[in-house]
């Protein structure tokens, strides 16, 4: 699997996506909040959203940007009608991933 940029954060934003995207197809059902009869479709936003936003809140920690992604949720997700205290699970999972790839400052 190709590395993360770790130059612009734009970069970050432009390539994590197609990398992450196959990862998350086949590591989501394993998560602890995904329930059962939801497939990869219903998360997809929450990994993608989590994903961007690490790389466009670099520097900063999830509970200084939780309050700005969850104001955010309902832009992010799309058609999708899920809530954010649902959802947070998935996109603090991929916020995680891709911080511990790009590192944290």
């Amino acid at each position: 699997m190709a590395e993360l940029s770790k130059g612009t954060i734009s970069s970050v934003h432009d390539i994590a996506w197609g990398d992450e995207e196959l990862y998350w197809r086949g590591e989501y059902a394993r998560r602890p909040y995904v329930r059962g009869d939801r497939g990869f479709a219903h998360y997809e936003a929450a990994y993608r959203y989590g994903a961007t936003s690490a790389g466009r809140f670099r520097g900063r920690n999830w509970a200084d940007v939780e309050g700005e992604l969850a104001a955010g949720w309902h832009r992010a997700r799309g058609n999708a009608e899920t809530a954010w205290d649902e959802i947070k699970g998935a996109v603090r999972d991929a916020w995680d991933r891709v911080r511990a790839r790009i590192g944290s400052s």
